[in-house]
């Protein structure tokens, strides 16, 4: 990374190459998306706007004019009863990985998903040998809620879905009210 400051900032069109090329390269050599071959551009444009349409957060990490990461919460279901529920998804740009990005970019995901008024986040991940997005959700306080066995194959072999949770504000502590779409 440069000397610039890092900064986490809601994503916006200009940032999409980017984000393609990161998500495009994971998809191609890693296993914690089961992707198998990597959504273009266009494809990761409408996804994009599917999420802000949504109102819900979606993320970069940058510093100047490089985007070095994304994160961003989705509808884990489209059935209303989940609508206080969403999951996580963070990716790293492969030179930047370990270097607190994830950290920072999911903080500050469960922040944004707190003030709209979610109460759960989820993080599905492909495979369960992915000790660093496993370790990344343990370290903001996700709990392990259950692994769905050999339920991807991808790059010649078997891979596990793990998933993790965690509550947001009062969690289900407390009735739930509607949710506050995002400004802007």
């Amino acid at each position: 990374m440069t000397s610039l400051p890092l900064l986490i900032r809601t994503a916006n069109s200009a940032d999409l190459p980017a984000i393609t090329a990161i998500y495009g390269h994971h998809v191609v050599l890693g296993r914690g998306s089961f992707e198998l071959d990597a959504p273009d551009l266009a494809e990761m444009t409408r996804r994009h706007a599917a999420v802000l349409a949504q109102h819900l957060p979606y993320l970069v990490a940058s510093q100047g004019s490089e985007v070095w990461g994304y994160a961003y919460a989705n509808a884990f279901r489209p059935r209303p009863a989940f609508r206080f529920l969403v999951e996580d998804s963070v990716y790293i740009h492969p030179e930047q990985v370990g270097k607190g990005l994830g950290r920072a970019l999911l903080a500050e995901l469960m922040r944004r998903s707190e003030v709209l008024g979610i109460r759960q986040m989820l993080a599905v991940i492909g495979d369960s040998a992915n000790a660093g997005s496993i370790g990344l959700h343990r370290s903001l306080g996700f709990e392990h809620t259950g692994v769905l066995k050999a339920s991807g194959w991808k790059h010649g072999q078997w891979l596990d879905t793990v998933f993790m949770q965690k509550a947001l504000g009062p969690g289900n502590t407390s009735p739930a009210t509607e949710l506050t779409p995002l400004a802007g």
